[in-house]
């Protein structure tokens, strides 16, 4: 099931947004006494996390985890860890659990460091409450979402892997450079619910395309199209 929400501004669906979230997670809490919230980096996230840790909830029953990760050290501006520690973790929302996908990173990034880091990951992900009650993704203008890359080497380990977190390199290094561990699509698919936000008409223009049906070149369709997870899509 698909539910969109269209909003006047990018401001608006921050709000919208953050309030939706933290419903689902007070219910969760209230029925299982924990919930569970994956979230993405980049910029676009910034102004619903500040509106999100405002919201009233028991941020002390709440775990929250990593959609993608760039494999770079928790202190480089491009760092999910540190966006989501500075812009989300702050105040009440401080007391949540939070479980970066790893603590440091080797001093070479070759493809076993990343399947060592992956698999170390995985084992993290195993010991905390599952399955996720939401995840909050964004898309690219290429039609990625998570770091689910089209043509990356690694897709297909991204879209059909066993574990829910792998890893892999973009294949557009010029624009996204770093490699990046991500949660595979099986594993966003077993999310109770998938919230999608899309700002700007060229992003508007690629989900209008992706909507339309599953196609592995615009990853985001994979989750659009589907008929396992609710997807609420905040537009603006």
């Amino acid at each position: 099931m698909r539910l969109e929400h269209p909003c006047n501004s990018p401001h608006e669906l921050a709000q919208q947004l953050a309030r939706h979230v933290a419903r689902r997670l007070r219910e969760a809490v209230t029925v299982r006494g924990h919930a569970v919230l994956a979230v993405s980096g980049g910029k676009s996230p910034v102004a619903m996390f500040e509106q999100l840790r405002q919201q009233p909830l028991e941020w002390a029953r709440v775990t929250v985890l990593l959609v993608d990760e760039r494999c770079v050290p928790h202190e480089h501006a491009d760092s999910n860890t540190a966006l989501v520690r500075t812009h989300l973790l702050q105040g009440a929302a401080a007391q949540a659990i939070f479980v970066p996908f790893f603590d440091s990173l080797p001093a070479t990034l070759d493809d076993a460091a990343l399947q060592t880091l992956a698999d170390a990951a995985n084992q993290r992900l195993a010991a905390q409450p599952w399955p996720m009650d939401v995840a909050v993704l964004g898309m690219g203008e290429d039609g990625h979402t998570a770091s689910i890359f089209p043509g990356a080497p690694g897709l297909a380990r991204a879209l059909h892997g066993s574990g829910p977190v792998t890893w892999l390199r973009p294949a557009t290094a010029s624009r996204a450079p770093h490699a990046r561990l991500t949660l595979t699509l099986p594993a966003l698919l077993a999310t109770r619910e998938l919230a999608l936000s899309i700002t700007g008409a060229s992003k508007l223009a690629v989900y209008q395309q992706a909507r339309l049906t599953a196609d592995e070149s615009l990853p985001v369709s994979l989750v659009l199209d589907q008929h396992l997870t609710p997807v609420s899509v905040w537009l603006a």
